[in-house]
């Protein structure tokens, strides 16, 4: 068997143009497959960085509430109605909203405010520059350096600013997990400056972070503030609910989904028919061993080496150039999302897998249908 493997590389190998084309078009279908993915879950995973970056156990909030973006105001009685339930530990009411800033120069940026708990700063950032401490500070603000910090002309510490007639200063500057999603840098504040800065409606507070004693009273928890007509998520609940929303009821999941299926398709096109006519090319080869002596089950062999051997390269080579090219993306555009997750590349290598396995059933079929006697009549 070795022998006969060895001898399917070579005329694999031996037709160049042949090898290459299909090395090329496994290649290019693994990278846009991984590609599109990789771009999915990045937007995904920029969907809940609020959510990662504040880091609670158990977020509750309005029914209506589908994204971090679109809160919904509770009630005061609605907080301490949660820090009542047995099982909680303490819980904190954050505020989080949109805000139109006035810079400096005189233009306006659009931004996102967080408002946290002035008693704890439950969820604030690791500092770069500054201390927490000097967000109690008269008009104090933290700015987060990601890739939207150029967007407010890169302040330093001491910058000021105007947001609805009231002076802002930052007097931090820090970093977070994750950047968010629609370009808008982001501001930490204290809860109650947050809602005196921001024209709010009559309920102020966005969601309520809660700390269970166990996690074995999350679901006593989750079970009382479903009493109250409210909803309580684990971290893992809530950014899942936020995807959820983005894959079924946005058109971001469709074209995603679609990109990838045509992807898939012309990769299963192009080697599938380059792949068949390679074993066309070379069916007098397999004609003459089989008429040496060679099984059926050893030229199968042969072709699922052949098929195998070109679907991993091309699966190699296409991860390859994807990473690179995401790595290359990230150092030109510091808010590009893609990123290669093993769910990406698990589903990238189950399609390869059906890529060559339907390429070498239709070369399976036309070797074992030929005769010896067929190939030496001519």
């Amino acid at each position: 068997m070795k022998g006969i493997l060895k001898l399917a590389f070579k005329l694999l190998v031996n037709d160049s143009a042949k090898f290459t084309a299909l090395i090329v078009g496994i290649t290019f279908a693994v990278f846009l497959m991984v590609e599109m993915t990789s771009l999915f879950a990045g937007i995904l995973n920029r969907s809940s960085s609020t959510v990662i970056n504040i880091g609670a156990k158990v977020w509750v909030m309005d029914p209506g509430v589908q994204t971090i973006a679109s809160s919904i105001g509770m009630p005061d009685y609605v907080l301490d109605a949660v820090r009542s339930i047995d099982g909680v530990k303490y819980a904190v009411p954050l505020y989080s909203g949109g805000a139109l800033v006035k810079l400096r120069s005189g233009g306006y940026q659009a931004v996102t405010v967080i408002g946290l708990d002035d008693a704890s700063l439950y969820g604030r950032p690791a500092m770069q520059q500054g201390r927490i401490e000097d967000i109690y500070a008269e008009n104090g603000f933290v700015v987060i350096n990601d890739a939207e910090f150029s967007k407010l002309e890169s302040p330093g510490l001491g910058s000021d600013f105007e947001l609805n007639d009231h002076r802002g200063v930052i007097v931090g500057i820090g970093t977070v997990a994750s950047s968010g999603l629609f370009g808008s840098p982001t501001l930490y504040t204290t809860y109650h400056r947050a809602i005196e800065y921001i024209p709010s409606a009559r309920y102020t507070t966005s969601y309520i972070l809660v700390e269970p004693r166990s996690d074995a009273d999350i679901p006593h928890i989750k079970a009382a503030v479903r009493a109250l007509g409210y909803l309580a998520y684990t971290k893992r609940e809530f950014m899942q609910r936020i995807a959820d929303f983005y894959k079924y009821e946005t058109g971001l999941g469709t074209n995603i989904l679609l990109m990838t299926a045509i992807s898939f398709i012309v990769g299963l096109s192009i080697s599938g028919q380059t792949f068949y006519t390679f074993i066309l090319e070379n069916l007098e080869k397999f004609g003459a061993l089989k008429a040496i002596g060679a099984k059926s089950h050893e030229l199968v062999a042969m072709i699922l080496f052949q098929a195998t051997f070109t679907a991993l390269t091309g699966y190699g080579l296409g991860v390859g150039l994807c990473a690179g090219l995401i790595s290359l993306a990230r150092m030109r555009i510091p808010d590009y999302a893609a990123i290669i997750s093993y769910g990406n590349l698990a589903l990238a290598f189950v399609m390869v897998v059906v890529i060559a396995a339907s390429s070498s059933y239709l070369g399976v079929r036309r070797v074992l249908r030929i005769e010896p006697f067929d190939v030496f009549r001519g």
